[in-house]
């Protein structure tokens, strides 16, 4: 008898790995294809993105600055990088005495030399005067707002 009941545990056994076996293969097969669909759109994600990037900085190198409204509707002077930093050069300026004088931060005076940003309405009128200025005024102006500090 215990030779009849271990034949048929075995027999047992082997039918049920071969049953999760045919169950696991259509598994396995459906993970597959959703693995390789997961990467191809990755692939195509980062083309599009690669993409996107370029135009856009096409689009920005291919337009000129435009000149931009405030509330009001008035013109806002143009903004440029290099004109900043001329500026601060000429007038003899760090970026956190520049920033002072404009109302900003020395961080942000950096991040609009480098074209990572661009001054808002306040800080363009603001950069406007400075363009105005000559090196004794703006140390004039720097003094007065460091004593008021």
């Amino acid at each position: 008898m215990a030779n009849i009941a271990s034949l048929l545990k075995t027999e047992i056994a082997r039918v049920a790995r071969k049953q999760a076996r045919g169950e696991t293969t259509a598994m396995k097969k459906a993970l597959s294809l959703c693995r390789s669909e997961i990467v191809s759109l990755k692939r195509r994600t980062q083309a599009l993105e690669t993409e996107l990037r370029r135009v856009t900085r096409a689009a920005a190198k291919a337009m000129p600055d435009v000149a931009q409204a405030d509330d009001d509707g008035q013109r806002l002077p143009r903004f440029s990088p290099k004109g900043l930093v001329s500026q601060r050069k000429r007038l003899g300026l760090s970026a956190q005495e520049c920033g002072l004088l404009v109302g900003a931060s020395g961080q942000s005076i950096y991040n609009w030399e480098d074209g990572k940003a661009r001054p808002r309405a306040k800080h363009l009128l603001a950069l406007a005067e400075l363009r105005g200025m000559g090196k004794k005024d703006a140390a004039r102006r720097l003094a007065e707002l460091k004593a008021a500090a």
